[in-house]
């Protein structure tokens, strides 16, 4: 039996977060905040205490209208430990009746749970598919519950991460010959890489971000949207940008959000001129130094295809980030509570609109 306690304050919240299993950074009060300022979701923090009055799970939640009824989106959430069952079936007994009170079209969650690792289907025999036996037992429970597996998959479902405690020798060998070259042919061209914090840099960085939308066909938000996301969260200690440049000319960007033992790469950004010097390459290794530097474990790429093929969309990025040595994690993806099977369907058919606003963005 577990105990729901609303969360009201941020330090509070983010020492009960912090060491929980899967702690994620869209789980923080930063997130929560930043979405109701820009995108007019309302956040709550819950957390969940075993009778000893321990903090065993926790989760934060997005509320916004739809009409006169609610849709509900936990992003990464909730966090606890995949291997206790009982904990995960207690916070989902509460997160169903909140679901059921607050009238919600449906409660919409993506926990940061890996089903397995690997490439499925021998795409890669040097990486074989390995089930991860928790995040399947997380499967099974979801479908026994009658959860369904959500049409609007919010964030990736796929990534690669990195083991941060190798050293750095370690890391280098561990990348693609073709990487590695392109690592020190941008440091021996002259690119240099700087952390980026003034207002000028922001500039700098949504111009590229806005270069590059353009020239792999995204869309971007407004600049306004993303010089909060990115000095919010350096100020609150959460993020760290990064700028590649020749000879004073910015060619590459990058902001890293950071939280409890991981670093993830969030966004990239870069110029379509001097690509012939590699700035990526060096770009992300010195990101990955600077998060190893401080004690993270793991370094995240954020984002793999959903299906490892090359006609697959995001193919070329991942092939990029794969030059890196990381391995390729899966996670169960998101999961959608309808307390009303009939209104759910009839959202999904008559409201594609605000379905949309789900799928914009990532994150």
């Amino acid at each position: 039996m577990l105990t729901a306690t609303p969360i009201t304050d941020r330090d509070t919240w983010h020492a009960l977060l912090r060491p929980l299993p899967a702690a994620h950074i869209l789980q923080t009060w930063d997130w929560g905040e930043f979405k109701r300022g820009e995108t007019s979701w309302s956040p709550e923090r819950l957390a969940f205490r075993d009778d000893s009055g321990a903090a065993v799970a926790a989760v934060s939640v997005l509320t916004r209208r739809a009409g006169p009824l609610r849709v509900l989106y936990a992003p990464k959430g909730p966090a606890l430990d995949w291997h206790n069952p009982t904990h995960f079936e207690a916070a989902l007994d509460h997160l169903e009746t909140l679901a059921r009170q607050r009238r919600a079209i449906w409660l919409k969650i993506d926990p940061d749970v890996i089903a397995g690792t690997g490439i499925p289907g021998g795409a890669d025999p040097d990486r074989p598919p390995r089930d991860d036996p928790a995040g399947q037992r997380t499967l099974e429970l979801l479908r026994a519950r009658g959860w369904r597996f959500s049409a609007a998959q919010v964030q990736f479902r796929n990534t690669l991460t990195l083991d941060l405690a190798q050293s750095e020798e370690a890391l280098l060998a561990g990348m693609s010959q073709g990487t590695r070259r392109k690592i020190r042919q941008a440091s021996k061209g002259g690119v240099s890489v700087r952390p980026a914090e003034s207002p000028g840099d922001f500039e700098t960085l949504y111009a590229l971000y806005r270069v590059t939308g353009e020239r792999q066909g995204f869309l971007i938000r407004p600049p306004d949207y993303y010089r909060a996301a990115w000095s919010r969260f350096i100020a609150a200690g959460l993020a760290q940008a990064f700028l590649a440049e020749h000879e004073g000319r910015a060619l590459a960007g990058l902001v890293l959000f950071h939280f409890g033992p991981k670093a993830w790469y969030f966004y990239g950004m870069s110029s379509s001129e001097g690509r012939e010097r590699m700035p990526t390459y060096l770009l992300q290794w010195e990101a990955i130094r600077w998060a190893r530097a401080r004690g993270y474990a793991t370094y995240d790429f954020w984002g793999a295809p959903d299906e490892f093929r090359p006609d697959a969309p995001m193919w070329g990025v991942y092939r990029f980030k794969d030059g890196f040595g990381g391995t390729v994690v899966r996670h169960i993806g998101a999961w959608d509570y309808a307390p009303s099977r009939a209104l759910y369907a009839l959202y999904e058919r008559v409201m594609p609109r605000v379905l949309g606003v789900m799928r914009r963005g990532h994150n």
